[in-house]
């Protein structure tokens, strides 16, 4: 079992960062691919971005890409989120999750997810 615990998150002008945190705990944590994904109101949940279980690949939803990054903690038990240029579009609920894979890959879909977090408001205003 894993439980996972975010926090970070809030109100931010647009172009402004913001950085979440995702703290596991629980067995074998390190073998866990990890992921972060976001409700925006009235939109379908959506990928933002994941990394291996052994934090040697990652990948981003084009959406965000050249402007999150995320990474794996030095204990490996937390992992990030540093949103920078944020716009209002990515103003939503975010979630970060975990998933079991033997090969260190970045899964891309939430059902390939077991583990969720209780969710983080982002807000970015214009």
């Amino acid at each position: 079992q894993v439980r996972l615990v975010q926090s970070g998150g809030g109100l931010v002008q647009a172009g402004g960062s913001l950085r979440l945190y995702c703290a596991a705990s629980g067995r074998t944590f390190s073998s866990y691919a990890m992921g972060w994904f976001r409700r925006a109101p009235g939109k379908e949940r959506e990928f933002v971005a994941g990394i291996s279980w052994n934090g040697g690949n990652t990948y981003c939803a084009d959406s965000v890409k050249g402007r999150f990054t995320i990474s794996r903690g030095n204990a490996k038990n937390t992992i990030y989120l540093q949103m920078n240029s944020l716009e209002p579009e990515d103003t939503a609920v975010y979630y970060c999750a975990a998933g079991t894979n033997m090969d260190p890959i970045v899964l891309l879909t939430a059902p390939e997810y077991g583990f969720w977090g209780q969710g983080t408001q982002v807000t970015v205003s214009s």
